[in-house]
Formats: C-alpha cells, structure tokens, sequence
C-alpha cells in the first residue's frame, strides 16, 4: 500500500508499506481522504515543533475518513463499504486522567502521526489503515472530504465547550486558518451573538465571513481600536494564531471579567500580565478533544455546521508532496485534502 513518509524537513516520500489485517475489536479501513494538518506541517517544513523532533521515518497524518473494508471479531455496528470518519486520539483508559474522564490528557495517549513517543506513533496517510472499532463515526450521507474535517472541527468544538455559554456573547477570533474558521462556525452554533475575525490574509478574512463572521479587520497595530471604548467589547477570545501580537493587541478590546481561549501553538508567550490582572480575566487553554470528534460529525450530518467550502484544496495521492507545499499557502488555501480512492 502508497503511504506518505516524512524522513526529515522538505523530505516526503509516497512509499509502499505492508498493509495490516485487522484484529479482534479492530476495523480495517480503505483510506478516502486525508486532510493535512498544521501539525504535518512542522513536520515538512521543520522536521518537528520545539522539542519534538523527528527521529525515525514517519507516515503522516490523522484528519482522515475511509470506507470499511473488512471488520474484525466482535465489532458491531460498522458495515463493509460505511464510510467512517476515523478519530486520530486513542487514549489508554486506564491513567489516572482517564479514569477522570480527562481522555485528551492521557498520559499514555497513542495520536496518530505524532513523534513525540519513541518509537513515532505512525500516522494515518496510507491506502489501508487498521484502527479500533471505536475510533469510527460512521458518517452516512456525508462526503469522504467532510467526514475528513471532523479532527479539526472536534478541536474548535472542544474549545467552545471549554470556554462555556456562548449565547449572546461578544465573540473574537484571531487567526483565521482552519482552526479559527471552525471556531466562527462552531461559536456562532453555540448561541454567539457578534463574532468579529482577524487575520493577516485577505483571503482567510473573505472565508472567516463566509464562515459567518459579523466583521472582519485586517491585523496589525490599532487594528481592534474601534472595540476598545468603555473597557472593551468581547467576552471571549478564541486566539488561533499563536502569534504575540495576536494576543496582545486583543487585551485592550476585552471586557472586564472576559475569557481568553488559547488554541494557537506557536511557542512560549510573553503576557500581559498586569493588564490581564486589572481586566479579571481569565486564561484558558484548549487541547484536543475526544467526545466532540463524534458530535462533529452528527452536527455536519444534519447540516447544522457545513464545512464544504473551506476544503479549497484536493491532491491526488502521488501529488503529495504538492499538497504539502501548497497547504502553508494562507492566501489561497484554508484546508488542503488528499485524495486516496474514489467514493
């Protein structure tokens, strides 16, 4: 079977790896789509993220959806030829922060395509991939490319659920890539009253409001000066970017007692304390999910959030290393898809 492999920066290979047969609880899956992720990136463009560092040949990838091809013993409830949206996160369920229900923390968590472990967890670019059962969502009436973008739409759900009640609250999002753009559609399904975006891009700003948001601003200095009077406009900040300045400039244009999420990884941030301290408010971070990958896919299967136009991008299998090259590119791409089989 065609795998992508990742040996070092700028260093992708589409190689032929030994298929697996699937096991007792296990489902093996003929891969559909494989949404690239900018986790992959740091992996292609830098051969790791901070202290994470490649030290192996790794396949890549974990936002992905296939069709069952064959299912193990015991596994009910999954199909031959069901199309399944395959969750990358598989804790142990035996640490002390899954017997909490703290699955995202897992102390022994098995992601796919990460090399923070040594031996690397291998991730799940590859024509047949073999999974835990309950891993899939089946993900009926869906497109091979929606089921794909569940990962990423479970990280901005998990968020949201972090952050609490959104009903009729002042919204920003800084960043508008892939995460920031599921944030405006997720926060505005949770009840969000304004919800204003900023990014650097004039393209992510036209899909932030085609994603819904109420205004967009181009960032930089000022740029938020209009939302600063009376101590500030927003309740919540969803910060996407990772970017200092992102989150600095944001300070001013928040309310008294507002919430700061922080989704964006970009490294260690110098904060605004002080002024953090006057305005009360508090700093959340958000990491992964685990339930929110299956309400993802139940809100995309009734409509209730539609994340088709924001896959900008689909590359054939053999075109990887393309895709990769293209899927940094924030002013043409939002996600960039790779195609495995046909529907």
């Amino acid at each position: 079977m065609k795998s992508i492999v990742i040996h070092d920066a700028k260093d992708l290979r589409v190689e032929d790896r030994q298929a697996e047969e699937p096991g007792p609880g296990q489902v093996q899956i003929r891969l559909a789509a494989g949404g690239i992720c900018g986790s992959d990136l740091h992996y292609y463009n830098h051969g790791g993220f901070g202290t994470v560092r490649l030290k192996e040949p790794m396949i890549l990838g974990h936002e992905v959806s296939g069709f069952v091809a064959k299912v193990g013993e015991g596994v009910k409830g999954l199909t031959e030829g069901q199309l399944v949206a395959v969750s990358p996160s598989r804790p142990c369920g035996h640490c002390r922060y899954c017997r909490e229900a703290m699955f995202n923390q897992c102390l022994n968590m098995r992601f796919y395509g990460s090399a923070m472990p040594f031996p690397h967890i291998q991730g799940a670019f590859r024509e047949v991939l073999v999974t835990e059962a309950g891993q899939c969502a089946p993900a009926d009436g869906l497109t091979p490319g929606q089921a794909a973008m569940a990962e990423p739409l479970a990280v901005a759900l998990h968020a949201v659920q972090r952050v609490g009640p959104l009903l009729g609250k002042s919204v920003l999002v800084t960043g508008c890539g892939p995460i920031g753009i599921l944030c405006i559609l997720a926060a505005r399904r949770a009840g969000a009253d304004l919800i204003v975006a900023t990014d650097l891009s004039d393209f992510t700003l036209g899909m932030a409001r085609t994603a819904g948001a109420d205004v967009t601003v181009a960032a930089g200095q000022d740029a938020l000066s209009d939302y600063e009077a009376e101590k500030g406009t927003f309740d919540v900040l969803f910060e996407c970017s990772g970017a200092v300045p992102a989150l600095v400039g944001a300070i001013p244009a928040m309310r008294p007692g507002g919430t700061i999420m922080q989704l964006g990884l970009g490294g260690d941030m110098t904060l605004p304390v002080q002024a953090m301290t006057a305005k009360e408010l508090a700093l959340k971070g958000s990491f992964r999910f685990h339930d929110e990958f299956f309400t993802g896919v139940s809100l995309m299967q009734k409509g209730l959030i539609d994340v088709q136009p924001f896959i900008t991008q689909t590359f054939a299998l053999d075109d990887a290393v393309a895709a990769f090259d293209a899927a940094g590119d924030r002013n043409t791409v939002v996600k960039a898809q790779i195609k495995f089989a046909d529907e």
